[in-house]
């Protein structure tokens, strides 16, 4: 598998306060910002020293161009994002870009579009190792950590090359309102968010995540959410990837499958409720990559989300790393303890199957 990395991706500094939000003077010692260098530099190691390491090949990333952006983002946004990166801003209490952070921004987002165009050359799976995440950036508005949407541009990136149909896939705990706003209306790009189901959080994400939410206009159909109660677990995951994602992309017949790989469903992520463990991210990355050889001729690209404990994610990366590659994980889990509660994950798939059939789905 090829992995994508550029080092400019860790000068985007988010700074520190209380956990996500600004800094307050009641606390002794502020915390450094979730989204920050640690996560990213781990995963990296984990991949460097673990068993998985031969199976790598690794190629440097590069930054995108303008043309590259404006295939997505306005050029207002892109304005606003240049001239933050003088002063610096806070786009929201959560959202933070540093002055000097447009580097690691466009590192982030050329490194993703670079493994795309390997995805296209070779047909085998890739990785863009990269921060920050991009799921949560809709074409004019910064959201969630995230200020250019990765994966979007990566897909019009492949769509610029002659790709017609592009799924996305996105596992990240959070639903990828960013990715669903820029493609609602365009049938040739479907959009799958699994996400725990937290509903919107105010104006930088009106989007509900629900599953009425299906795509507008041409669009109508190509957007599927699949929200899931907190604490859902491996079983839950992996029973509503094969009873809804696996028929929905068999029918859209993609020639190029996207994954937004966030890793904050983990159950010892600050940032997510979900439970899952590294088998339940080998486990979807498998059937991730078993769909790619069966639709899309090899053809997977893997696109780095979310992931907030800086230890345990880098263990939930590798253990992905080696689903995408087709193989069980070969590390012990050195965190997890998971107890399978299979009647409350069926009664939860079925209850969103209901759902679906309710919003129009069928399976």
């Amino acid at each position: 598998m090829d992995v994508f990395w550029h080092s400019d991706v860790l000068r985007h500094d988010t700074g520190a306060g209380v956990f996500e939000a600004p800094p307050d003077s009641l606390l002794g010692e502020q915390m450094q910002h979730p989204e920050s260098n640690p996560r990213l530099l781990n995963m990296r190691a984990l991949l460097q020293n673990g068993p998985v390491a031969p199976s790598l090949e690794w190629h440097q990333g590069r930054h995108a161009w303008d043309e590259e952006l404006l295939r997505f983002h306005t050029p207002e946004y892109l304005r606003e994002i240049v001239a933050a990166d003088m002063q610096g801003r806070r786009f929201s209490s959560t959202t933070l870009m540093a002055p000097g952070s447009l580097s690691g921004l466009l590192a982030a987002a050329g490194t993703s579009i670079l493994a795309l165009e390997r995805v296209l050359a070779v047909r085998r799976p890739a990785l863009a190792l990269v921060r920050p995440p991009g799921h949560h950036a809709a074409p004019a508005m910064a959201d969630g950590y995230c200020f250019f949407n990765n994966v979007a541009l990566a897909t019009e990136a492949a769509r610029a090359a002659g790709i017609e149909r592009v799924a996305i896939v996105d596992w990240d705990v959070h639903h990828g309102n960013g990715t669903q706003a820029g493609f609602y209306d365009d049938p040739e790009v479907f959009t799958v968010s699994l996400h725990m189901d937290h509903g919107a959080w105010g104006p930088s994400h009106p989007q509900s995540g629900a599953v009425d939410e299906r795509g507008h206009g041409a669009g109508i159909g190509a957007n599927l959410n699949l929200p899931l109660p907190m604490g859902s677990g491996d079983l839950a995951y992996a029973l509503a990837f094969e009873r809804f994602v696996e028929p929905a992309l068999r029918a859209f017949r993609p020639q190029l499958l996207v994954i937004a790989n966030g890793l904050d469903a983990s159950q010892f992520d600050p940032n997510g409720r979900q439970l899952l463990s590294m088998a339940g991210f080998n486990h979807l990355a498998r059937q991730a990559r078993s769909l790619a050889d069966e639709l899309c001729e090899g053809r997977l690209l893997v696109v780095q989300e979310g992931g907030y404990n800086p230890a345990y994610s880098a263990y939930c990366l590798h253990a992905a790393v080696e689903g995408f590659i087709g193989r069980a994980s070969s590390l012990a889990d050195p965190l997890a303890y998971m107890p399978v509660f299979e009647a409350r994950s069926r009664a939860d798939v079925q209850a969103l199957g209901l759902a679906l059939a309710e919003a129009g789905w069928s399976f």
